[in-house]
């Protein structure tokens, strides 16, 4: 019996001190870690979407609540003004969520573009959204004033031969972008007006 206490007192130790140097380690990482993430993983579709923006959007960014969630949106400074923006939606694809960055021109009210951030769609398939610019080329210019949807929905959109739930996934996060952007547009409007 008296073995079977000190086991558990070992074990409870170790458990505390192992519990507590993974919390040290996660706060000392979170900075880096989501700073890799801006980088690596959303900053190409930034980059891409805001291309010619005379700003870095990485750095030029704000977050406003919408509802419950905090949204970060990130800032394109184009012919000296603040005119764009980009945030993050999701919709659900075939193998699961489907981050997408869709960028607003706030002067001509219109979608600048977009730009899949994340994704578990099948290799081939439905992983085209993210790397066929064809694609995601459908989406500039259009208005944000009309729903967006793939042809056999009665859109614009030409889905992707062989993806048509990722396609529609896409589509969906670009509506639900579009209304979070009517939502917010006057504050948007007001914090814009800091970036130059």
């Amino acid at each position: 019996m008296r073995e079977m206490i000190k086991m558990l007192i070992v074990l409870t130790i170790l458990a505390t001190l192992s519990g507590g140097l993974l919390a040290a380690i996660r706060d000392n990482t979170k900075d880096r870690i989501e700073n890799q993430v801006l980088e690596f993983v959303k900053g190409p579709a930034i980059r891409s979407i805001l291309e010619g923006a005379t700003n870095d959007p990485i750095v030029d960014r704000f977050q406003l609540k919408v509802g419950d969630v905090e949204h970060t949106f990130f800032v394109g400074v184009m012919d000296g003004e603040a005119r764009a923006v980009t945030f993050e939606t999701s919709g659900k694809g075939y193998g699961g969520d489907v981050g997408l960055m869709v960028g607003i021109d706030i002067q001509n009210t219109q979608i600048m573009g977009v730009g899949v951030t994340t994704h578990a769609e099948t290799p081939g398939m439905g992983a085209k959204a993210k790397s066929d610019p064809s694609f995601v080329a459908q989406f500039r210019e259009l208005s944000i004033e009309e729903p967006v949807n793939v042809t056999g929905d009665g859109g614009s959109i030409n889905a992707i031969s062989g993806a048509t739930i990722t396609s529609r996934a896409i589509c969906s996060a670009t509506n639900d972008a579009l209304k979070i952007y009517e939502k917010i547009k006057p504050q948007l409007t007001d914090k814009l007006k800091e970036f130059k």
